[in-house]
């Protein structure tokens, strides 16, 4: 079969033909038909993720895709089930092994790509801003890098939680699928000054913020007492420097948040939030954007425009 393999850390990556794999004790073998792509891919990569597979491997953490074999002593998900997985990797290819218990069942009306795209961006922005902020309705709530697959998900979570969403893109096109996902206020990331602007709005109670830098610095001086950080990406290349002294004199928290984490240490808090998302997306509150849908021979360009944030919304990989 066909797999974009990870062969080392410097550089040598790309599409190649590897063996098919077998699932061990406690796994299934999907056939893939969908793989969202995030930024964590080009971190992992290079060697710079959190969670750093032994090369070669193949990448791709986010799969939707139909159960076709179950390793020893696993009684389902049943043979041709339509699921969804969070995996550290192997999701860039035809097939790929996967654990039993990750594997979550695709509601009917939703397609495989929309499976690929909602886990990872809907399970962090959930557990960030329900969970770890305590976002409530008639907060004003800042979303950074708003038009891209991390910070739409924010932004419609915000939404329905009935929050006032700011949010901030590059240019007219993000900012309008921005708007089109419940953004209320919209701010060009050109702004000059986006402190100022943010002021001139009357501050902001939470800033959910993908980019870093100065993005960030800007949403902590405009921030209300007792405001709520989370710094969920660098998607800009500069991870922010955080002054305690100025938590301290503003009241401010500044919240970690690693989604993936849950599953090691809390899974149910990680299924218990899924669970709601779902219910949320049957209910027509939350629709994942699906901004770009490729085949896998072109996976070297579709990490390639998540680099350069080149799309609104997810870029999912259909083998």
């Amino acid at each position: 079969m066909l797999g974009y393999v990870v062969r080392d850390f410097a550089g040598d990556a790309g599409l190649a033909e590897v063996a098919v794999p077998e699932p061990g004790p406690g796994e299934v073998r999907l056939r893939i038909r969908a793989c969202g792509l995030n930024f964590a891919d080009t971190l992992m990569r290079a060697g710079r993720y959190q969670e750093r597979p032994e090369p070669p491997f193949v990448l791709g953490m986010e799969v939707a895709g139909e159960v076709e074999a179950l390793g020893p002593g696993v009684a389902g998900p049943p043979l041709g089930a339509r699921v969804a997985v969070f995996a550290a990797s192997g999701g860039l290819a035809e097939r790929g092994v996967f654990r039993a218990d990750r594997c979550l069942p695709i509601p009917d009306a939703m397609d495989f790509a929309t499976a690929a795209a909602f886990q990872i961006a809907y399970g962090t922005g959930h557990m960030a801003l329900m969970r770890r902020a305590r976002l409530e309705a008639g907060e004003t709530l800042l979303v950074t890098g708003a038009a891209g697959a991390t910070g739409l998900a924010a932004v419609e979570i915000g939404a329905a939680a009935g929050a006032r969403v700011i949010a901030v893109a590059r240019g007219a096109a993000k900012l309008e699928v921005a708007h089109a996902a419940g953004a209320e206020v919209l701010i060009d990331a050109e702004t000059p000054d986006l402190r100022a602007a943010l002021r001139a709005l009357g501050g902001i109670d939470v800033a959910y913020d993908t980019v870093g830098g100065e993005m960030f610095a800007a949403a902590m001086r405009a921030a209300r007492p007792e405001g709520r950080l989370i710094p969920i990406g660098f998607a800009g290349g500069d991870v922010p420097q955080i002054a305690a002294n100025h938590l301290l004199v503003k009241n401010l928290s500044v919240l970690g948040v690693y989604w993936g984490g849950y599953f090691a240490f809390a899974p149910e808090v990680a299924r218990a939030g899924m669970a709601e998302l779902l219910a949320w997306h049957a209910a027509g509150k939350i629709r994942p954007v699906v901004g770009e849908r490729l085949p896998l021979a072109r996976a070297e360009e579709a990490l390639g425009m998540l680099r350069g944030r080149a799309s609104a919304g997810k870029i999912v990989i259909e083998p």
